[in-house]
This record gives structure tokens, sequence and C-alpha cells, in this order.
């Protein structure tokens, strides 16, 4: 029996320590796993960080297209801030004729009632001024022509008469005035050029 007992008990020192030894590589092996789940982690935050490509691509398309609606949006609403400035341009020149109007119809009234002709051509002569003033305040001048050199950037002939070898090349009669609206020529000067 003591064998047996010897036995036995070698038997369960062996056990303990392969016991003891398994429980150490456990406790190796939970640590190595613990710090590869660390590594994992660290690996997938970081990961977090960087889109993938799908999602790279899905935010630059996102991107795109509101650059693109942004920019459709601006397109429409300066065509329509310029209609109605167009609009708006074409109301306020109206209505400073409309004055001129309003004093033309004075004029004929006047004329109806009245024989005294040098008084009805200062009138006259009142509304053309008036006219003249509203259309230099919207920056409308007229073209000189009358005895300038032709200049087919402002003149239009419509005519050539022979005339004296000083007016050869020259503007000798004024058909229909010409305008400039600020640098840019509104209506040409029609007129009769000396040859």
């Amino acid at each position: 029996m003591s064998k047996k007992v010897k036995n036995q008990g070698v038997d369960e020192n062996v056990k303990a320590q392969a016991k003891e030894q398994s429980q150490q590589e456990n406790q190796a092996s939970a640590d190595t796993m613990a710090e590869g789940a660390n590594v994992e982690s660290d690996t997938m935050a970081e990961g977090d960080n960087m889109p993938s490509a799908d999602e790279q691509v899905a935010l630059w398309q996102d991107k795109y297209l509101r650059l693109q609606a942004e920019f459709d949006n601006y397109r429409k609403r300066t065509l329509r801030e310029k209609m109605e400035l167009v609009e708006s341009g074409g109301k306020d020149v109206l209505l400073s004729v409309l004055t001129v109007l309003d004093d033309m119809y004075r004029a004929v009234d006047a004329s109806e009632k009245s024989d005294d002709i040098n008084a009805l051509r200062e009138g006259e002569r009142l509304v053309l001024h008036k006219f003249e003033d509203i259309l230099s305040q919207k920056h409308v001048t007229p073209i000189e022509a009358l005895g300038v050199e032709f200049n087919p950037d402002y003149h239009e002939a419509v005519a050539r008469f022979a005339a004296g070898e000083d007016k050869q090349g020259k503007v000798i009669d004024v058909i229909q005035r010409g305008f400039m609206l600020g640098d840019k020529v509104l209506r040409y000067a029609k007129v009769v050029v000396g040859e």
C-alpha cells in the first residue's frame, strides 16, 4: 500500500504542477489575447478615422451634388435679378418721360387757346430742354456729326454728295441725329458725306 500511496502522492503532485502550469499558460494566453484585442481596437479606432474608398467616393459625390445645386441656384438668382433690374430700369426711364409727355399735352392745350406764336415756341423749347435734361440724366448724349470728319463708328452714311474740296470726307448734312448711351452707340447718326 505504501507504494500505492507513494504513487498517488506523486500523481497528485504531477497533477498539481500540470494544473499550475496550465493556469500559467492560460494566464499568458489571456494576456496575449488582451494585448491583441487592444491592438485590434487601436487599429479599428484608427480605421474609424479613415473612411473606406466607397465612403470617400460617396462623400465627394455628395459635395459635388451640393456644389452643383448651389451654383444652379446662384445662376437662377442672378438671372432673376438681371431681369428685375432691366424691368425696373425701364420703369424709371418711362416715369421720367411721362413728365415730358404731360408737358406736351399742356403745350397742345395752350396752342389751341392762344394765338401768341412766340409764347408757343418758347413753350416748345422749354419742353425740348426738359426732355434733353432727362436724357442726359440717363447718360444719353447726342453724337456730334455736322461738320466733323466721317467716322463709321458713330455715323451711318446714307448718301454722298459732291461738295468742295474743303468738305471732302466730312459730314455735310444730318438726316437723323445719333445718340450714345454712356460709352456705347445707342443709335448711329444718319448723315450725308461730302465727296
